[in-house]
């Protein structure tokens, strides 16, 4: 009888144990959503025990919200799974026909990508573009070439060139982080611009230089002076394959910053810099550079096969994951989820490509397809329409996993919580990690769609919200 008592009154106590954090969750989440700044909003929030896989607190949660970059944190999740913690990229540079006895090349020389994000990055010690250009210098006069008939080729083929996911808007693809992907990237399809302010508010302002030699574009500056304080609200408008690059807006009058914009042809710039290394080093080449992708739209043959001169292999996945997460690199995504659609079934289509990665989630960690509804691998597109129990679900299940240390490692801290953040127009998020006082494990994702007012005190009220879980 005494021994019933005690199993009675541990059973009683289990809820009760629990009850205070879902109470004081529920009672921080009733102020938040009744706050005006969501009067024409809405919220959801799903925090769950990361050990039993109980629910804790739930409101919306299977309510199709805009993740934003909280999306990426399904991607990469999806990429250890398929690709593997030691995943790398291959680039290869190589050429085709013949070299005579005067050193002279009766072929091309190309570039041959796999879709590797981190190609000419100074994120990384060996992916840094002066030195990448300087090895293929260095293997090219190796093999005793002077002089080449014919020209540099970036071998684009493997994803159709370079490509924007459907769904992204024209005000994002002209700017570094819509920038589009391609099987060969360069330098993360970026280059940045510098200018000189006017001497007072609306005034034009003037471009100094930019990063790199990009003298085959046009840059249209339409940019006026802004006022003191007023910082960077430079946008660039362009799109894969542009010619010209339009750049509107204000940039500060005391402003000093490198404005970055998207590469419309990442594959050709690699082919044009490497044109002008070989030009550097004495190198003529008789043709201008160009991509297997232009080629092939001008009906001409692109050379396949070859000698192999150099390997490159990028950094390994939980690396590139990293910097994913970290900074948020849209680029990394998309490459990310090209990547598995091609080891799994290759394909290379954005669309074809999301709808795996929806269908891999549904068979590894059992959500359901409409709580999965997206058009790309990091959440710029607008369109995308995730879950929060989604996202909650996924995060617990990668728990369990050999490499969640690396994945959890590549989750920024904010509020001084693991969790990766989301912003993008009218969308703030944050999922993540983060064990209670008492020691309890918990995974957990926020979604805020259409608030009304700045993001800074909307997220300001997010951590508040959050707060509860520590």
């Amino acid at each position: 009888m005494l021994r019933l008592l005690f199993v009675l009154l541990a059973i009683s106590l289990q809820p009760a144990a629990a009850q205070p954090l879902t109470q004081k969750i529920a009672a921080a989440y009733r102020v938040f959503e009744s706050h005006e700044s969501l009067a024409n909003g809405m919220a959801s929030l799903v925090v769950i025990n990361a050990n039993s896989g109980g629910l804790v607190f739930a409101k919306n949660e299977k309510l199709g919200m805009a993740p934003a970059s909280t999306l990426k944190t399904v991607t990469s999740a999806a990429a250890y799974h398929v690709l593997g913690m030691d995943h790398t990229f291959e680039t290869t540079l190589g050429y085709t026909g013949k070299i005579d006895a005067s050193g002279t090349l009766k072929g091309d020389i190309f570039i041959r990508g796999t879709g590797d994000p981190s190609l000419g990055s100074d994120r990384f010690p060996h992916t840094i573009d002066t030195l990448l250009l300087a090895s293929w210098i260095k293997a090219i006069q190796h093999a005793g070439i002077r002089k080449i008939e014919g020209t540099v080729v970036a071998d684009d083929r493997l994803y159709n060139g370079q490509m924007a996911p459907r769904g992204w808007t024209w005000q994002d693809m002209g700017n570094y982080y819509g920038a589009g992907v391609s099987a060969l990237n360069w330098r993360e399809n970026a280059v940045g611009v510098n200018f000189l302010p006017g001497n007072a508010p609306e005034k034009p302002t003037d471009v100094v230089n930019t990063t790199a030699d990009i003298s085959y574009l046009r840059l249209v500056n339409e940019t006026k002076t802004g006022n003191r304080g007023t910082g960077d609200r430079v946008y660039a408008f362009a799109a894969p394959y542009s010619s010209r690059i339009y750049l509107r807006g204000t940039y500060g009058i005391d402003l000093r910053k490198t404005i970055y914009l998207a590469l419309p042809d990442g594959a050709y710039d690699a082919a044009y810099q490497l044109h002008r290394a070989l030009e550097r080093a004495g190198i003529q080449q008789t043709n201008t550079p160009t991509t297997a992708h232009l080629l092939l739209l001008a009906g001409s043959e692109v050379p396949s096969g070859g000698t192999l001169l150099l390997t490159h292999r990028s950094p390994k996945l939980g690396e590139l994951v990293y910097w994913f997460n970290q900074k948020s690199i849209n680029l990394y995504g998309e490459a990310l989820l090209k990547a598995m659609a091609y080891k799994q079934e290759g394909k290379t289509d954005t669309r074809d490509a999301a709808e795996l990665l929806r269908d891999f989630w549904a068979g590894k960690a059992g959500i359901e397809p409409g709580e999965l509804k997206i058009m790309d691998g990091s959440g710029l597109s607008p369109e995308n329409r995730v879950t929060t129990n989604a996202l909650a679900r996924i995060l617990v299940s990668a728990k369990k996993e050999p490499w969640f240390a690396s994945f959890f490692e590549s989750l920024p801290t904010y509020n001084g919580m693991k969790m990766k953040s989301g912003t993008i127009g009218g969308v703030l998020g944050y999922a993540g990690y983060q064990t209670a006082s008492d020691g309890t494990p918990l995974v957990f994702a926020l979604l805020v769609n259409n608030y009304q007012g700045p993001a800074t005190p909307m997220r300001q009220r997010m951590f508040r919200l959050l707060d509860t879980l520590k």
